[in-house]
């Protein structure tokens, strides 16, 4: 399973809105005979590729054998962008003497939510779940999140001086090294949107495409109230997809619109106004705080605290001195 986790994340980039998912075909008990993962949205689902694989090395592996299926994620049951993963298992089932598959994690997706797996029993294969479920859940949290909880996947990120400043009212402040901000474009590729509100759109200009790493651009939201923002800024290049919230932009009813529109992450990359105002909602997932020790500004736009904290801290590192706490809230 651990192996199957390791080939989701190969899709990292490119599935979206789908989960990431990988499968492994195991014969003589211990040999690995076929690997597969889902390399794209819309494409073939990790149990296709890797079945497909097996089908062209048969003749390796001892005839009778019987094979175990491993896949990080419960085979889908139903009709989407392509058949059903547990009816090409039980096609295959005899063909390739498949007797047992494993799966990490159920899919909360009530289009399958057990059915792939009560398929497959029925079939007469025997199926075990929960092996390494919370590495597979944490894997796919975005997904998990729109199904289970019907919203994005929330992630709040900035970037303040020693002495707590996210900037200057007036002008744009770089407070990331160049490292970081490889970071950040990492984590654009990583969520599916990323927000910002009407300040941060005016004073930065930015584009807020993905320019650093592998990976589609984001969907660019704005929140503008009362319309601001010029059509000829930035924000609005034909690069990307943009969604303006400007009649309604109160958080729960964005959250619902976003999951309306099937996307399952969201990357807020605001000023400190939009930031306080989701804190103070409660309504997110991670938080994402930059830190540049060398820096003290002495004034400016403070940044956003939290009366009880940001929540549990899940990793510290440091990159060109600037360190880096992730904290994630339950």
């Amino acid at each position: 399973m651990a192996r199957c986790l390791e080939l989701a994340r190969l899709g990292e980039y490119y599935v979206a809105p789908n989960p990431m998912v990988g499968a492994v075909l195991v014969a003589d008990e211990d040999r690995i005979w076929s690997e597969g993962w889902h390399r794209q949205y819309g494409g073939p689902h990790a149990e296709v590729n890797c079945l497909m694989g097996a089908e062209s090395r048969r003749a390796e592996v001892v005839s009778g054998s019987p094979a175990t299926l491993f896949v990080s994620l419960e085979p889908c049951s139903h009709f989407g962008k392509t058949p059903p993963c547990a009816d090409l298992i039980i096609s295959k089932k005899d063909e390739l003497n498949i007797r047992r598959v494993v799966v990490g994690s159920l899919d909360p997706n009530p289009k399958v939510a057990g059915g792939g797996i009560k398929k497959l029993r029925d079939a007469g294969i025997e199926v075990v779940t929960g092996v390494l479920e919370k590495e597979c859940r944490h894997l796919n949290r975005r997904f998990i999140c729109l199904h289970e909880k019907h919203r994005p996947y929330v992630i709040l990120k900035w970037a303040q001086s020693a002495d707590g400043y996210i900037g200057s009212p007036d002008q744009r402040v770089v407070i990331s090294n160049p490292l970081t901000k490889q970071v950040v474009h990492k984590m654009r590729a990583e969520n599916m949107s990323i927000m910002v509100g009407t300040n941060t759109a005016l004073i930065d200009n930015p584009k807020l495409l993905n320019t650093h790493w592998a990976g589609r651009n984001p969907i660019r939201i704005l929140l503008d109230r009362h319309r601001r923002v010029p059509l000829n800024y930035n924000i609005f290049s034909h690069d990307a997809e943009t969604i303006v919230y400007s009649d309604n932009t109160e958080w729960q009813y964005i959250l619902s619109d976003l999951a309306r529109r099937n996307i399952h992450s969201v990357l807020v990359e605001g000023g400190a106004t939009l930031l306080k105002n989701i804190l103070s909602t409660g309504i997110y997932d991670e938080v994402h705080l930059e830190i540049n020790p060398g820096l003290n500004l002495r004034g400016g736009i403070p940044a956003p605290v939290a009366e009880c904290g940001f929540g549990s801290l899940f990793e510290e590192q440091t990159i060109e001195n600037n360190i880096l706490y992730t904290y994630v809230h339950v």
